[in-house]
């Protein structure tokens, strides 16, 4: 233990169990790139077509403010990614029957099926990520 672990603060332990579960995390996240890549999909296509299906409502749709906050992005970045993933036929637009303004994003076919492709692939490293932070809750409980 080091003088920090001894006066309250994080041991050795502590920032080793938070390295490897940031090399688990960093893993995860290249692998990720390698199969939305290997699927025809950039890793940004990967990640916005997952919020789309993802959706916290469970509608598998969104709008660009929604994905914008949920992806951390400008909202003209998002938009930008948008338009090239509905240029790419991945994505499809339809407006809002409340607000003229909104426009509502759903997969198509060939969004839904690369989608599920990539997705399918990273089960086995979707496994390892939720081990490496069930340890680091196991090892850092306070957190």
């Amino acid at each position: 233990m080091t003088a920090a672990g001894q006066s309250g603060g994080p041991t050795v332990a502590d920032v080793i169990a938070v390295a490897e579960f940031r090399a688990a995390l960093r893993q995860f996240l290249r692998r990720s790139e390698r199969i939305a890549r290997h699927c025809g999909l950039t890793p940004q296509r990967y990640m916005l077509l997952l919020m789309i299906k993802g959706s916290p409502t469970g509608t598998e749709q969104s709008t660009v403010t929604e994905l914008s906050q949920r992806m951390q992005l400008a909202q003209s970045t998002v938009t930008e990614l948008v338009r090239r993933a509905e240029e790419a036929g991945l994505v499809e637009r339809e407006q809002s029957q409340l607000d003229a303004r909104v426009a509502h994003l759903r997969l198509s076919d060939e969004g839904e099926r690369r989608l599920m492709q990539s997705f399918t692939e990273l089960a086995k490293e979707r496994d390892q990520v939720r081990d490496a932070f069930s340890h680091l809750d196991h090892v850092l409980p306070e957190l």
